[in-house]
């Protein structure tokens, strides 16, 4: 059976109905792999950006090295570094020094082509703003990636996969929805499913539950622990420290450096924490009917 989410099974089983999730297929949880090379690894990373006479320095000699199946959040505050150091490690900006090895490949031999390809295979992006096109049914939204890359694909297969996508996060019912017809959350797993149809190695989440309330944030975060259950890579740009709490490891980067780097010692479960918020807005409706 494949992975489903605890808010996919719920959605599967009750529509947009709210309620408990349904306990099957439950994920076990992976630990990062400590035994294969790095998946990613920065060398003395700089990036500047030349402002008239100015140069601003937005990162400043990062070193790191993130594993196979780790969860990761970068946080900082505006102006910190952080969506640049994000932008780099999406092959979306080149390093100005040092070193950026991508599953084994150095980032800086490539050309645009040869990064572009690189991009589209091994990275899924999810952004705060969703970025599904309006005009274009949340079915065609996620086969985008797959019609972007150089390998071509029967259209049976495009839309078979697509599918798939969409009913690991929940939304095999909404196919055919255009995004203004999805709420918030629901754009969100469509962004997710986007990210995820071309089986990419690593997922990059800019500020993913930035628009969304805490509900549906959880909801979010709930497939995102389940992707990473499972073996995925996630990297994620937040600044909210609860949001932080679901990652295994948290970057903090202040005036370009990288100033802090430490696992996440308690751990939250959004499912768990799911769980709580719907007792709680059973009871509340209970308590408003007496």
């Amino acid at each position: 059976m494949k992975w489903l989410s605890s808010t996919a099974r719920h959605y599967r089983a009750n529509g947009t109905q709210a309620g408990p999730a349904e306990t099957v297929a439950i994920a076990p949880q992976l630990a990062p792999d400590s035994a294969r090379a790095p998946l990613i690894e920065l060398d003395n990373l700089h990036k500047t950006y030349q402002t008239a006479d100015v140069p601003v320095h937005a990162v400043r000699g990062i070193s790191l090295k993130i594993r196979h199946a780790e969860f990761v959040a970068i946080m900082g505050a505006s102006g910190s570094g952080k969506s640049t150091l994000m932008n780099i490690l999406g092959c979306l900006d080149r390093p100005t020094e040092g070193r950026y090895l991508l599953d084994g490949v150095d980032v800086r031999t490539l050309d645009r082509d040869q990064l572009a390809d690189l991009r589209n295979r091994k990275l899924g992006f999810v952004f705060q703003g969703f970025n599904l096109l309006s005009r274009t049914t949340a079915l065609e939204n996620v086969e985008l990636p797959m019609l972007c890359g150089g390998q071509r694909r029967p259209a049976r297969e495009v839309r078979a996969r697509a599918m798939e996508r969409l009913a690991q996060v929940g939304l095999a019912d909404r196919a055919g929805h255009f995004p203004n017809q999805l709420s918030g959350g629901q754009q969100q797993r469509v962004a997710i499913a986007r990210a995820l149809v071309n089986e990419p190695e690593v997922i990059l989440a800019d500020e993913p539950t930035g628009n969304l309330d805490s509900k549906t944030s959880l909801e979010i975060m709930d497939i995102f622990q389940g992707l990473n259950d499972r073996g995925m890579t996630l990297i994620m740009v937040t600044h909210e420290l609860n949001i932080a709490r679901f990652c295994r490891r948290t970057l903090v980067v202040r005036d370009g450096h990288l100033v802090n780097d430490q696992p996440i010692l308690e751990r939250l479960r959004a499912t768990e924490q799911l769980r709580l918020v719907l007792a709680n807005e059973e009871e509340a409706q209970l308590t408003a009917r007496l």
